[in-house]
């Protein structure tokens, strides 16, 4: 089953990048974490152009059309998610009949230098998500204090929140595998 990891900062070393990286490590072999690295590209949301969307919008949509399950990791901007981020969700929205997000399962995690670990992004994040006919697990993993809460390697230092993903990950490749967007993956955890 592929995954799609959405990083929600567009920062290459970004805090988020490294807590999809901390996911991919706890897939099944079964499962692979691909991680999409083209939000930069996706222009501003323009109804005008939603027949005859950019080459990086189409990416956008074909990228989630090819994924079993997406994995969204998020920080938090004035309290809220990344404007590029909802951006791509409202491109992934559209048309409605035949929208890349309708039904696609998704988990929503996220990384903060603050002391909330970027928690009503989160929340913003899933609704925004559910709003656009996805299919959102109701957990969420807030990794407060991010800059120290990895290694130099990228993994995660807090053996609880280690924990906290792993079952995040887990319930998300089990409600992929229910709803038939990729092949049956057994998780024993």
């Amino acid at each position: 089953m592929r995954v799609l990891g959405v990083p929600g900062s567009l920062r290459r070393d970004s805090h988020n990048r490294r807590l999809l990286q901390a996911a991919a490590a706890t897939l099944p072999p079964e499962a692979k974490l691909v991680i999409y690295d083209g939000l930069k590209a996706i222009p501003p949301f323009d109804e005008d152009d939603e027949h005859s969307p950019s080459r990086a919008v189409r990416d956008w949509r074909e990228a989630i059309g090819d994924a079993g399950a997406l994995l969204f990791a998020t920080p938090e901007y004035n309290s809220s998610i990344p404007g590029q981020l909802k951006n791509a969700i409202d491109w992934a929205s559209r048309p409605i009949a035949d929208a890349a997000l309708r039904n696609k399962p998704a988990a929503v995690i996220g990384a903060s230098t603050g002391s909330f670990g970027a928690v009503w992004a989160q929340a913003e994040l899933r609704k925004a998500l559910a709003a656009a006919g996805a299919r959102v697990i109701d957990r969420e993993l807030p990794v407060a204090l991010a800059h120290e809460a990895f290694d130099s390697d990228g993994a995660l230092l807090d053996q609880e929140r280690i924990i906290e993903l792993d079952e995040i990950v887990a319930e998300l490749l089990r409600e992929a595998a229910l709803s038939g967007a990729g092949s049956p993956v057994l998780v024993n955890r």
